[in-house]
């Protein structure tokens, strides 16, 4: 594997501004963009997974990390630990799309990819932007090779999402030579065969602006350190396979050039790291999606029931079509975000760990887009194939049970999706209110428009023009629902946490339905005119614009219901139908046509 793939060469997208412009085809990244290496490593890390970790499934399931750190290695000696790395220590520094493609593909097994994410990620990421050149010149080489696992130490038994409450202390010596940590984490991935931990302590600020004060800070801790203990196995419902245990930090004593980044500053890294870990889980979501529906699409074909296989049956069809739009969409809005932070990290000095972060936190919404809609498209997917396969499904040695229990955790990891969903209404308002975001100006003209009464409806073209015409319509429908709770709840609104919730949902919606639709839309244009486009991209774009119209009206109606009453509401909901209204795609005929695809097929595919 080389060490360089090819720029992607796109204009820099503010992020969050989707709600107020909109997206360019060419400006979005997306599979069919991948350059050939990009490709290759896609199915160079695809064969090995299923080669490699997919037949030895019931030694990982057994606990049997030897078997997960024989993988981690054979894993870098293809270059797939070190895509984060800088060449420097050993690493192939390569663009964040590549480190993407290789999270989904990887994700074939969940236990493995639950180890092997936290490896590549959370495990080495804090060392590699924030390590000293002692640190990283220390571990870095041996966590790309594979001689060293990492882990990620942040969650405690009182502050899972609220991270800043940590309980643990760190105390520096008085000759400054060592600090000195008692605590517990709990819920750290890799526990039990990691070698070196990034640990999260409060610690006492000696100078500053928070003299005096007690903040997170960050430190490097080895296995086997004096007072550092690593707790029983935790036995879980999902991703059995992957390492799971509390540390105890009892008087662990560490050297004072362990500690990670500045004292007080530990919550920079947690927060940066966790963008990435976001992005990167909604990557490896897609992945596990697109292996569920291909191992139900050859149960469906194998199954007779009534005389004949299942999959001829229009109610499995139609599990089968939603699978492959939750893929196509998944793939869609995921690579989309990767591509547009790759896009905004093409200018910045590769040794600017400040810069570097400030350009993945532009897109802290869409990374958590990613993460919650992605994670919850992954259940649905478990979820129907289980069907799929029926009793079945609801039996261990049938991969739809596992599967099925694998997912759960990813609506919890990262962040929970309820904290997600705040951060996407909070940091767009955040970003508004401070003047960064022309979210203001386009509430307030629209706000004006839609009390003027009905408009021109504009004029569109080519055979997604019905779906974008539904787009513009349901980014107004989000502005007239913000606007109307800002309006009501101003500054307080962020207290209000099911109306914040709620204009999540939309905000989600509106970034995956115009992903899916530009996806479609740039397919078409490559492969014919847009008035012979290619029927699946278009058929798999249209089901989603349905579906993601009628979740935004229902949160609209929530929100609107919430912050209005009488005349105002009514008002307020005779605009809601104006904007809402349109005419339903035959998404009957949509999915048997998505299904006969993918069923000929085999598996997903376009």
């Amino acid at each position: 594997m080389s060490t360089m793939t090819v720029p992607i060469d796109k204009k820099i997208i503010p992020g969050g501004s989707f709600l107020i412009s909109n997206a360019v085809p060419a400006d979005c990244v997306f599979p069919e963009d991948f350059t050939e290496e990009q490709r290759q490593i896609a199915q160079t890390t695809a064969e090995f997974a299923m080669n490699e970790i997919v037949p030895v499934s019931d030694e990982i399931e057994a606990k049997d990390f030897s078997v997960t750190r024989k993988l981690i290695k054979q894993a870098s000696e293809l270059g797939l630990t070190s895509v984060d790395i800088p060449e420097e220590y050993g690493g192939l520094e390569m663009d964040k799309l590549t480190s993407a493609i290789i999270a989904d593909n990887i994700a074939k097994q969940g236990s493995f990819s639950v180890a092997f994410s936290a490896h590549v990620g959370i495990g080495t990421l804090p060392i590699a932007w924030y390590g000293t050149a002692e640190q990283k010149k220390k571990y870095l080489p041996k966590l790309a090779s594979g001689e060293f696992i990492g882990a990620y130490a942040l969650s405690e038994s009182t502050s899972g999402s609220d991270a800043l409450n940590a309980r643990t202390r760190a105390v520096l010596s008085a000759d400054g030579k060592t600090y000195t940590l008692n605590g517990e984490k709990m819920w750290i991935t890799n526990a039990g065969f990691a070698d070196i931990f990034t640990v999260f302590a409060k610690c006492e600020v000696k100078e500053g602006k928070d003299a005096g004060k007690e903040r997170l800070t960050a430190f490097l801790i080895e296995r086997g350190t004096p007072g550092f203990t690593v707790g029983k196995e935790e036995h879980k419902l999902g991703i059995r396979g992957s390492s799971t245990c509390p540390l105890i930090l009892a008087d662990c004593k560490i050297p004072a050039e362990n500690l990670l980044g500045e004292v007080g500053k530990g919550h920079h890294i947690a927060f940066n790291i966790l963008n990435v870990g976001r992005y990167k889980l909604g990557n490896a979501a897609v992945g596990a999606a697109r292996m569920s529906l291909g191992r139900g699409i050859a149960y469906a074909k194998e199954r007779k029931s009534f005389g004949k296989s299942i999959v001829e049956f229009g109610l499995i069809q139609e599990k089968l079509a939603d699978a492959a739009v939750g893929v196509f969409v998944g793939e869609a809005l995921s690579y989309r975000t990767v591509g547009m932070i790759d896009a905004a990290l093409a200018d910045v000095d590769k040794h600017d760990t400040a810069a570097i972060q400030r350009a993945i936190e532009e897109y802290a919404v869409e990374c958590s887009i990613c993460k919650v809609w992605d994670s919850e498209m992954l259940d649905r997917v478990v979820d129907e194939v289980l069907q799929i396969y029926a009793g079945y499904g609801y039996v261990e040695e049938y991969p739809a049970e596992r599967a099925y229990r694998d997912s759960r955790i990813n609506r919890i990891f990262e962040g929970t999706n309820e904290i997600n969903r705040l951060i996407i209404t909070g940091r767009l308002i955040k970003a508004a209110m401070e003047g960064k975001l022309a979210l203001m100006p386009a509430i307030k003209q629209l706000m004006d428009e839609v009390m003027s009464g009905p408009g021109e409806k504009p004029e569109t073209e080519g055979p997604l023009a019905d779906e974008l015409a539904l787009l513009a319509n349901a980014k107004k429908l989000t502005l007239f629902a913000a606007g109307a709770a800002t309006q009501k709840y101003m500054q307080k609104l962020a207290d209000e946490q099911e109306i914040m919730g709620a204009l999540a949902d939309m905000i989600i919606q509106v970034y995956a339905m115009e992903s899916a639709i530009v996806r479609a839309e740039k397919i078409s244009g490559k492969t014919g005119a847009a008035g012979n486009a290619p029927a699946i991209p278009v058929a798999l774009a249209r089901i989603y614009a349905d579906k993601a119209m009628s979740v935004i009206e229902l949160a609209a109606r929530k929100v609107l219901a919430a912050v209005a009453e009488g005349d105002t509401l009514r008002t307020q909901l005779a605009i809601l139908r104006r904007l809402a209204k349109h005419d339903p795609a035959d998404t009957i005929s949509l999915r048997r046509q998505v299904a006969k695809h993918v069923v000929q097929a085999g598996k997903y595919a376009l």
